[in-house]
């Protein structure tokens, strides 16, 4: 294959890849939103505890997310344009994106690998730390909360481990209530749903950054080398005989003393 060929099916590629990132950081950014904003993220964030063990994993991950989020898209405009235009600089700006987006992300995996359970762990110790406080005195606030969290996760209560409740607890959970899930279950089984998708979301961000970093380098030592497709050739400008002027086909054609003259078909 040509030199040329090659430069240009990787470009098509870049440009291909670059979709995808794009596409991811979309998909990245909204996951972060959802998590920050969502109704079962959100009603274990607004605890009225003095230290919640959420609330720090909570903008956390919020803030990774958007990070990621950022580099990815920038990343992406970066290469599109750079390929497109052929432009050595912004090339090199998007493999630096592209660097960045996977050294955090080999961050998360090894985070996800080395504590997979923290963010689980803390919404869980955050429902325990208010359930106890509303059962402690069901007048205060955290009652309040303790029914907002239960009504959002379609849940009621948790079980004992002695099958003994109190009459605070046996008081939460009536009726229809009764017959809902235990919320630490209920915590759990949404949690692991949102880890899958997190987990996908980074395997799909190594592979594509790693395929981006490997086009994005050789396109930039196919531009810096001159390997330009759309400049084909060079062009040089050969100076006039003084005094003739330029000949125009099928009305002037020139002398054959070399002299310009005029002479009409």
């Amino acid at each position: 294959m040509r030199p040329g060929s090659r430069v240009r099916a990787a470009k098509c590629q870049m440009l291909a890849t670059s979709f995808f990132i794009l596409l991811l950081g979309f998909s990245v950014a909204t996951m972060a939103v959802l998590m920050y904003c969502g109704d079962r993220f959100a009603v274990m964030h607004h605890v009225s505890l003095e230290k919640s063990p959420y609330d720090a994993v909570h903008h956390w991950v919020f803030s990774v997310g958007i990070s990621l989020a950022a580099l990815l898209i920038l990343g992406a405009s970066l290469s599109t344009t750079a390929a497109v235009k052929e432009a050595q600089g912004l090339m090199a700006g998007g493999f630096l994106c592209f660097v960045l987006v996977f050294c955090a992300l080999l961050q998360v995996a090894y985070w996800k690998f080395h504590s997979p359970t923290q963010v689980e762990d803390a919404m869980l110790d955050t429902y325990d730390l208010v359930y106890d406080q509303a059962v402690k005195s069901p007048s205060s606030i955290h009652w309040q909360e303790l029914v907002a969290i239960q009504d959002t996760f379609l849940c009621c209560g948790k079980r004992s481990p002695f099958g003994l409740l109190e009459s605070s607890e046996a008081d939460l959970c009536q009726g229809e209530e009764a017959a809902r899930k235990d919320c630490l279950q209920s915590i759990q089984s949404f949690l692991r749903v949102q880890q899958n998708i997190v987990s996908m979301l980074t395997s799909a961000g190594l592979a594509l950054t790693v395929y981006a970093m490997l086009l994005s380098s050789f396109l930039w030592f196919a531009i810096h080398f001159g390997y330009n497709l759309d400049r084909k050739g060079t062009y040089t400008v050969t100076s006039r005989t003084h005094g003739c002027q330029p000949q125009e086909s099928s009305f002037f054609r020139r002398s054959q003393e070399g002299t310009c003259t005029s002479t009409f078909l």
